[in-house]
């Protein structure tokens, strides 16, 4: 749809040979280059021109009433099926005609949609973490696996998952560190323009058993395709209706991952399988950073903000310190994604460690070991003794 639209307008990536369709791109430059809302405002431009039979030119050529009134009925066809959407056809036609002179005395006057508060149109069910745990074991393969894990426990969004290349997570997941860093930068547009929304940098992290699960899927592709290479997407399409060698550099399609988590809920026994969507995975996420943590506290609402990757409020986004990675790192690792209360005790028993030598290049693990294996001697020791086991004869 998006190339039928943009051979209709004479666009190639951010210009057109009609001036007036180039005057809308120069202005989104200038804004903030998104991909995304390039194409947005370039489908509404192309349905506008059907709309009315015109061309671009002879839009801008039009007077304003005759605009007002032509754009109030084309939203028109829309309101009945998404207000939402009837406004987003609005702003996109008022930047249209805003860049092309009319503003000032001449700027449009339009009537936006209300839209009630928490309406949706598509309805959703947010999985427990139970709920999660048993999708992800229900998962028909070790991809579908490592996605529900990975989904759940970095709280990505559905094209910013699909964006992430293998050399993204591979350093630090390779390596064996606990709880690998999931970055998220701008770059991710050129693969797919949803990813990294705002143009915003943030970084995540993966919990254990995501982490465990991503391993293994990483492993058994290398063995079924001989080598994993740098730039290949962290999840690949599994579609057999191409070639192998096409299918290990494609990654998945937003629809093929909408039908992996809606499966997964559905074997899961999930009762609302139905309303079970990639993005309610992200929010089930939300809840495990809003909860309390393994040690009684609770997470700073500006780190739950930045793990969510959203714009702190006022000037509060520009006093956040988010480039001391492993107090980041700790402060995840405190969170509740383990399914045993033993499992919490031992992250508990880390963090707290981890504190305690935190600046220092001490291992935390290493000072855990070492613990355990005095604490074992000084128990055998005296047993040792009292049996006359340590003599020698």
């Amino acid at each position: 749809m998006a190339h039928k639209a943009e051979r209709f307008l004479r666009v190639r990536g951010w210009e057109s040979s009609y001036q007036p369709v180039n005057n809308l791109l120069l202005h989104l430059i200038r804004k903030s280059k998104s991909e995304g809302t390039r194409k947005v405002y370039l489908w509404h431009l192309y349905k506008f021109c059907r709309f009315l039979k015109k061309t671009p030119r002879q839009l801008v050529r039009m007077k304003r009433n005759e605009v007002e009134k032509a754009i109030q009925c084309y939203a028109d066809s829309f309101k009945d099926v998404s207000r939402s959407y009837a406004n987003i056809s609005i702003c996109a036609l008022k930047c249209f005609y805003a860049v092309n002179g009319f503003r000032r005395n001449r700027a449009l006057d339009l009537e936006m949609y209300y839209q009630p508060p928490r309406h949706r149109l598509t309805q959703e069910y947010v999985p427990t973490k139970a709920e999660v745990y048993r999708m992800a074991d229900s998962a028909r393969s070790l991809r579908d696996r490592a996605i529900m894990l990975m989904l759940f426990s970095s709280g990505l969004r559905n094209s910013t998952l699909r964006a992430l290349r293998v050399k993204d997570l591979s350093k630090e997941l390779l390596a064996g560190i606990e709880n690998p860093i999931v970055p998220i930068y701008p770059d991710m547009k050129q693969i797919d323009p949803g990813a990294c929304k705002g143009g915003i940098p943030y970084y995540t992290f993966l919990c254990d058993e995501g982490s465990q699960a991503l391993r293994l899927y990483l492993e058994d592709r290398k063995q079924r395709f001989g080598q994993l290479c740098e730039d290949e997407p962290l999840f690949c399409t599994e579609y057999n209706q191409i070639h192998q060698c096409e299918r290990r550099r494609r990654p998945i399609t937003s629809r093929e991952l909408q039908i992996i988590v809606k499966d997964a809920a559905r074997r899961a026994g999930v009762s609302k399988w139905l309303l079970v969507h990639p993005h309610v995975l992200r929010k089930s996420y939300e809840t495990i950073l809003r909860g309390q943590l393994i040690d009684g506290s609770n997470l700073d609402v500006k780190t739950q903000e930045y793990f969510m990757g959203h714009i702190l409020a006022g000037s509060q986004d520009n006093y956040y310190d988010s480039s001391k990675v492993e107090s980041m790192r700790m402060l995840y690792s405190n969170l509740r994604f383990g399914r045993a209360i033993v499992e919490n005790k031992f992250r508990l028993l880390r963090a707290a460690v981890g504190r305690a030598f935190e600046g220092t290049d001490v291992d935390p693990d290493e000072i855990i070991l070492q613990y355990a294996a005095n604490k074992k001697d000084a128990n055998i020791g005296p047993l040792i003794a009292h049996n006359g086991l340590g003599s020698s004869r």
